[in-house]
């Protein structure tokens, strides 16, 4: 059994899948109605509206629609697109068991413990026919899949096969006329005879007291001894199964005149819950409560496979319709399943396909498109040939012998056991087909070649037996890892690969070596292009990218299984489930296609791909890789090759702007961007400040504006930043502006404007940037404030002025202030440069733009001298200018035009950068900025997605959004510490020189600071936990709990922080975390049990001896329990823990023989009076887990939700809230998950 699928939940009663989508309806036994996607894993929908069961579920074949019927008397009919229930039919008089939708016509058949059948017309809401008969309960009932026939089983221990032939010419006039059939005239007749038989009064009459002949029984099976739960047709061939509370399985075949038992088949051991046919093979599987899915061979009438659960009953089984999918629902959930795996066998070299479909080995050449057998395979032995594991699971070629073919195909059937096939190499060309004589065969856990005339094989004992073509021992060499239980081919000749459980060893068994290993998920298929020069390791969820001698270059993982993939010179090309992908050696990834049904890469070719698909049927899939090679391009630096694509290629989407943005290429995305927005935003990011004036002109938006003067003031073009400043009206920064240049008339100019626009405050300082303190004290004396215009002017040597102002204050009775006779004059710097643009900051323009630049595409280019963007915004003529002139932007050329000469700066810019200056022009015009380095902290960042490196680096915030994401931590108070403690721990200080500051020094676990790969050390190390863990034992032991408490939150708080350095350190990490959350449960019930009294308390300790604690103070736990329950007087419960005190390991020892003492008396004495006092809410045979909010159990097979951190279990009503155990994370939060080892994001340079 291959399960693709598992939900968790209510016992399900029903199971319908959807006919195209990925979808199945479970219905549950607590009335819920749940939508999943299996090949996502994701809940799709809920429908919660039946009071009780649900029991009967289905979907129809075209229409959204779904229908239920439940224990409430009820069949719902549901839009699930609308997400809502769209009517209800009434009728039935007890439980409804099944209800099936018809594959053509518009009718629901339902079956129901009130011993009748109904068909229901659901476009019309009515019963169209009541089908009576049986005597007891009715289990089931469903339509033909082609025939007007109807099954039904039921507890009267007989199957009736139903004829609705009469009701179907009755309400729907016919079979239904396919589109474009041509209508007869006798059909036309047979028409109207139905329907004037239909609108009878008389034989509506006849039908109402006398049953009419609708439906009608055309056949009894009866054989069964007990209740019949199932019975199901075939979907192609005159056959009826059953299965019956008597533990047996009954086959039925039927012709036009009567129905007869073929065979019974016994094996289960209890009642046989259902039973259906498989969609694909001539099988039969049923399920029952025995708690076994069981499959039979239909010609052989034998069970060939059976699977088992522990602990839940099975109640239910659906078939897909069309694919090789099965799914059963137990006691808690459902399972979606396969018997079997659909990957074909194949092996492809150079121009052709080796694969293996009806016992044949197949040769396909790509070219001629021509599909030959080649050789005869044997036949498979026992269940084998049912379909069920009937072919090789794996085909490898020896691409080192070009004298001859030689394959070995491997399979599942006797534990693993491979056949080794070799034929001429010229047998392709002749067209010749071989024989199955020359097979060899042998057993193994997996077999490659190995070199042109060696292969080897991993023995049942997990040896290496080196074998040569005629399957002959010649050496025997252990593995490097007893573990290995895979072998695939390394590439080239001696070397071999070889999979452990969590990495892979490049092995040269010559010399016994190993060369060198890779950490990975568990590896399915190894893929190696061309050359061999690079390999594809792909897992169930991943794909690893490596060099020949396994050096990793990238990794992908993906949310869906990955099928398989194939190299296209450097791309590898692989499909998912649903996708055509492609992954280039520096990790980009990106979607080429969708699938609609999952294939397999047999060979990638420039734009076409060679699959197969699970029906061993070729296809050729035309794929666009245009992306793909663009960005190979542009990472090779091939800018002629981008160019092109660039000109030629249809690539747009956001995508690609951002890809470009974030590898550094902001000029080439410009030229896909016909967004305004985008566009000024992408020119501002590679400083190109004519593109982006231009666009700021078409968008006319201040913001624009302001961004492009920034942008132009840190390049030191002031000349556009003024020209910004206009266009936005920003009068103070275009005065700053005028100050920092040495412009003294247009500041003049300014100050005059201001006075314009009344503007007291513009006024003033335009009058203090150009030192006027006439102007100032003008405007001060204006402004009311005379005091500080009559100490302005004394202050700068005014006396008449001042005297003036002196008069109007003592006139006015206000005091006269005193000035300081040590002030002077305050006069505005002396600018260096006045007239040129200030030294340019280098923007040097690429070679895109060099290359690409098309003036006439974009308009990047624009005559500025009569645009009156430079020169009409502010109008500072020395004439007398209306206010309302002022504050309205002109359209007339004027004002500063003969100043602003923006034009002949530009082209002096752009003559600059495509050409070699004079180096004495170079250096008065010109400043380059050194390129600044790049800091530790930066590069740990850069390099790592673990929260603790970013800590360490001192980016908390960066920090806290990783733990939020993986984790979902929200409350970062309690870690406040830790943080400052990793940023501390992660540099030293060495003093330096005298009157010079310290010299700090990262401190790295690996690598150096040159290198662009160095991970900062971390505080937090496993030993200092371990260590902590025992400081908290001992506290626990001695009964300290609050301090023991403490220590135990110290350890949560540390594991989020801490980096494992293998696989195995991160499962001591995980393991770490789940001893602390059960302490820390521990704690806070014995706690909770100090406070409370009565049956609480006793509750409380019983539910404090099942947390999974050492076995010493499980003892103290069940010790506490033990006596709080006898001396409440539950005898019986304090038994039950006597007897688990008795039985811990070593409870009898020296030191214990108190306590062990104490156990029996309580239990001898509590078997005598064998009664509980109190009823309490604890069961011991139900397993249970603490509430950790409310500390009351949650018993197995109800819903709870978890902490995304700690996972201690909750209530679903605790979804979103913090932890109480933690206090740090949220309930219920889908997240990655705790991430234990450092991710590397790619090197930082």
């Amino acid at each position: 059994m291959l399960t693709k699928f598992e939900s968790k939940s209510n016992r399900v009663k029903g199971l319908a899948f959807h006919p195209q989508r990925p979808w199945i309806l479970t219905s549950l036994h607590n009335g819920v109605i749940q939508l999943w996607d299996y090949r996502m894993g994701t809940l799709l929908e809920r429908f919660d509206e039946h009071d009780g069961p649900v029991r009967g579920i289905d979907f129809h074949h075209v229409q959204p629609l779904l229908v239920s019927g439940g224990d409430d008397y009820r069949i719902k009919v549901w839009d699930y697109k609308l997400r809502r229930c769209l009517f209800t039919l009434l009728g039935h008089l007890d439980y409804i068991r099944t209800v099936n939708f018809h594959g053509e016509y518009p009718w629901v058949v339902s079956a129901s413990d009130d011993q009748t059948i109904r068909i229901w017309n659901w476009q019309s809401r009515s019963c169209v026919s009541v089908l009576t008969g049986h005597n007891h309960y009715v289990m089931c009932a469903s339509f033909h899949p082609q025939d007007d026939l109807i099954v039904s089983a039921s507890l009267d221990q007989t199957v009736r096969v139903w004829d609705i032939t009469g009701l179907r010419k009755k309400t729907v006039r016919g079979p239904p006329v396919a589109i474009g059939t041509h209508i007869t005239s006798s059909s036309l007749q047979e028409l109207g005879a139905s329907s004037t038989s239909a609108s009878s009064v008389v034989s509506r009459v006849n039908a109402d007291l006398f049953g009419g002949n609708d439906a009608i029984v055309k056949y009894v099976l009866e054989g069964h001894d007990r209740g019949v739960n199932w019975a199901s047709f075939h979907p192609t061939l005159p056959l009826v199964i059953s299965g019956a509370d008597d533990r047996q399985v009954k086959l039925w075949r039927m012709n036009e005149t009567k129905a007869w038992e073929v065979d019974t088949m016994r094996g289960h051991s209890n009642n046989v819950s259902c039973v259906v046919f498989h969609p694909k093979h001539e099988l039969i599987v049923s399920n029952s409560e025995d708690r076994s899915i069981r499959v039979w061979d239909i010609s052989k009438r034998l069970g060939v496979q059976t699977f088992r659960r522990e602990n839940d009953r099975f109640w239910i089984l659906a078939a897909h319709p069309v694919q090789n999918l099965l799914a059963a629902g137990h006691d808690s959930g459902m399972i979606v399943f396969k018997l079997e795996r659909e990957r074909p066998a194949f092996g492809s070299h150079l121009d052709t396909l080796f694969y293996v479909k009806d016992r044949y080995l197949r040769i396909h050449e790509y070219s001629p498109r021509r599909d030959l057998p080649m050789l005869s395979l044997r036949r498979p032995t026992g269940h084998a040939q049912n379909g069920v594991c009937a072919g090789p699971r794996s085909l490898e070629y020896n691409t080192m012998n070009p004298s001859e073919h030689n394959v070995i195909l491997f399979s599942q059937q006797d534990g693993g056991s491979f056949e080794l096939l070799v034929f001429p190499g010229d047998v392709i060309a002749s067209n010749q087909q071989g024989e199955s004589s020359d097979l060899k065969r042998g057993l193994a856990l997996s077999a490659v070649f190995l070199s042109r005339n060696r292969f080897a094989v991993l023995d049942k004992n997990r040896q290496i037996i080196i074998k040569d073509l005629n399957n002959e021992k010649r050496k025997s060499v252990p593995p490097p890892n007893p573990s290995t239980d895979c072998m695939f081919f390394a590439g080239t000749s001696g070397r071999l690969l070889l999979r452990t459980d969590d990495r892979v060893m490049l092995f040269e068994p010559q010399s016994r070596r190993v060369l060198a290993e890779l950490q990975v998920a568990r590896i399915k298929y190894v893929i190696w292009n061309q050359d061999c020069s690079r390999v594809a390791l792909l897992s169930k969820h991943g794909i690893t990218i490596a060099s020949r001698d396994l050096e990793q270059l990238c990794s992908v993982t993906e949310t869906v299984r990955v099928k398989g993939g194939g190299w296209d010179d450097r791309i590898f090309l692989y499909t998912t489930l649903n996708h055509v992908k492609y992954c280039l050696t520096n990790g980009d990834t990106g979607i080429i296609r969708t699938l609609d049904v999952p294939v397999y890469i047999t060979r990638a070719n420039q734009k076409q791909l060679y699959c197969l698909d699970r029906e061993l049927k070729h296809c050729i899939l035309s794929v666009d890789n245009t992306e793909a090679v663009f960005k190979l391009a542009l990472e090779d630096k091939n800018y002629l090759e981008v160019m092109n694509m660039i000109k030629h290629s249809k690539l747009c989407g956001k995508a690609i702007i951002v890809y470009l943005q974030e590898k550094g290429y902001p000029e080439v995305a410009l030229h896909f961007v016909d967004d305004l927005q985008t566009r000024f935003k992408l020119a501002l990011a590679c400083g190109n400040i004519e593109v982006a004036m231009n666009t700021a002109y078409e968008i006319g938006d201040d913001e624009c504006w302001h961004r492009l003067g920034m942008e132009a003031l840190r390049q030191g073009n002031h000349q556009v930043v003024e020209m910004s400043y206009q266009r936005t009206k920003n009068f103070e920064r275009l005065s700053f502006l005028y100050l920092l240049t040495g412009n003294i008339e247009k500041l003049r100019k300014m100050l005059k404007i201001a006075e314009m626009r009344r503007d007291i405050m513009g006024r003033f300082h335009n009058s203090l940037f150009l030192g006027d303190a006439t102007e100032r004290t003008r405007v001060l004396e204006e402004a009311g404030q005379s005091p500080l215009a009559y100490v302005t002017a004394v202050s700068h040597g005014m006396l008449e002025e001042a005297g003036r102002i002196k008069e109007l204050l003592q006139s006015a009775g206000r005091p006269i202030p005193i000035v300081l006779h040590n002030s002077q004059l305050m006069q505005p710097p002396t600018p260096i440069l006045r007239s040129d643009n200030w030294p340019l900051l280098a923007i040097p323009k690429s070679t895109f733009r060099n290359s690409y630049e098309d003036q006439s595409e974009h308009g990047d280019t624009v005559d500025h001298t009569s645009s009156p963007g430079w020169d009409a915004d502010l109008d500072l003529d020395e004439h007398d200018v209306k206010v309302d002139e002022v504050e309205a932007e002109s359209d007339e050329v004027g004002g500063w035009g003969e100043d602003l000469d923006i034009d002949d700066a530009a082209n002096e810019d752009a003559d600059y950068a495509s050409s070699n200056l004079k180096a004495d022009e170079a250096v008065s015009r010109t400043y380059i900025v050194p390129v600044a380095g790049i800091c530790p902290e930066n590069r740990w960042c850069k390099n790592s997605a673990h929260a603790a490196d970013h800590a360490a680096a001192g980016s908390f915030g960066s920090s806290m959004n990783y733990l939020n994401r993986q984790i979902s931590i929200v409350n970062f108070s309690p870690m406040r510490g830790r943080f400052l403690v990793l940023h501390a721990a992660s540099k030293s200080s060495v003093p330096g020189l005298p009157l010079s500051s310290s010299y700090e020094i990262a401190m790295l676990r690996d690598g150096n600071v040159a290198n662009g790969s160095c991970f900062p050390r971390i505080a937090n190390s496993m030993p200092q936990l371990i260590d902590a863990l025992r400081n908290s034992y001992r506290l626990f032991q001695k009964g300290n709990f609050q301090a023991s408490r403490e220590r135990f939150h110290h350890i949560l708080r540390c594991i989020p922080l801490i980096i494992a350095e293998s696989r195995s350190h991160a499962n001591e990490v995980r393991e770490l975390m789940d001893i602390t959350r059960e302490y820390v449960t521990a704690i806070r019930l014995k706690h909770a049990n100090a406070i409370e009294k009565g049956v609480r308390q006793m509750e409380l300790s019983a539910y404090f001896t099942h947390c999974n604690l050492q076995p010493a103070h499980l003892a103290l736990a069940l010790n506490l329990a033990m006596t709080q329950a006898y001396k409440g007087g539950n005898f019986i419960t304090a038994a039950s823990f006597a007897r688990r005190l008795l039985d811990l390991p070593d409870s009898s020892a020296q030191g214990k023989s108190e306590l062990h003492n104490k156990a029996q008396t309580v239990l001898q004495k509590s078997e005598q009076k064998a009664r509980n006092e109190f009823k309490l809410n604890y069961d011991e045979r139900n397993p249970f887990e603490i509430n950790c909010k409310s500390l009351d159990p949650i018993y197995r097979g109800s819903q709870l939700e978890r902490c995304s951190f700690c996972k201690s279990a909750y209530t679903n009503s605790m979804k979103g809230h913090i932890c109480s155990t933690c206090n740090i994370a949220l309930i219920g939060i889908e997240t990655l998950g705790l991430v234990t080892q450092t991710q590397v994001k790619g090197h930082y340079n």
